[in-house]
């Protein structure tokens, strides 16, 4: 298993924006994937991590390791034990889901 990359970060109990975040607070740090700076975002990131796509095996093994680390820190109960239980890939056509809803949202916006 990798060691956890993750550092909690607050930045005077203010909000930040997700560019002022350090890669070292992401599930997926290459990536600049699922931010895990308070318990909700530790939860949301365990619920979609199943949807991140374009990351192989070893960086999903990265991630739960960050999470975990954060649920720890957190106080968030986490059952599952392994990258495994989160779900190995996500579902098929996720890409072309992802751009369909894109040119949806945008045609929303300019009505």
């Amino acid at each position: 298993m990798p060691e956890a990359t993750l550092k909690p970060h607050e930045k005077h109990g203010r909000p930040t924006t997700q560019s002022d975040l350090p890669d070292s607070v992401y599930a997926f740090p290459k990536q600049r994937k699922e931010p895990l700076t308070d318990a909700q975002h530790v939860r949301n990131a365990v619920a979609r991590f199943d949807r991140v796509i374009d990351v192989s095996d070893a960086d999903r093994a990265l991630a739960f390791a960050n999470i975990e680390k954060a649920a720890n820190y957190y106080d968030v109960n986490l059952a599952e034990t392994s990258w495994h239980d989160l779900g190995i890939h996500p579902r098929q056509n996720r890409r072309e889901a992802a751009v369909k809803g894109a040119v949806t949202r945008e045609r929303r916006v300019r009505s």
